[in-house]
């Protein structure tokens, strides 16, 4: 099974830091690998179609944004 690349978008902000500790949670209880990069860059952001943070991408796709997904809901997406 390939790593899980997962990254959270936005500037840095306490969401963003408990959207990238729910991300981390999730993987964690689903005992997966996974690579977790936190992208604070606004052009990368925006490069990435993203309008609100923060923001979740689980191996390129869009899962989602303008809000703080807990780790039960961003599991099925580290499920695939």
């Amino acid at each position: 099974m390939s790593v899980i690349k997962v990254e959270v978008l936005g500037t840095g902000c306490k969401k963003c830091q408990q959207l990238e500790a729910n991300a981390k949670e999730a993987i964690a209880t689903l005992n997966l690998e996974a690579e977790v990069l936190h992208i604070t860059d606004p052009m990368q952001i925006a490069e990435r179609g993203v309008m609100k943070t923060p923001a979740l991408m689980v191996n390129d796709t869009l899962v989602s944004q303008g809000k703080v997904a807990t780790s039960e809901q961003i599991q099925p997406y580290l499920m695939g």
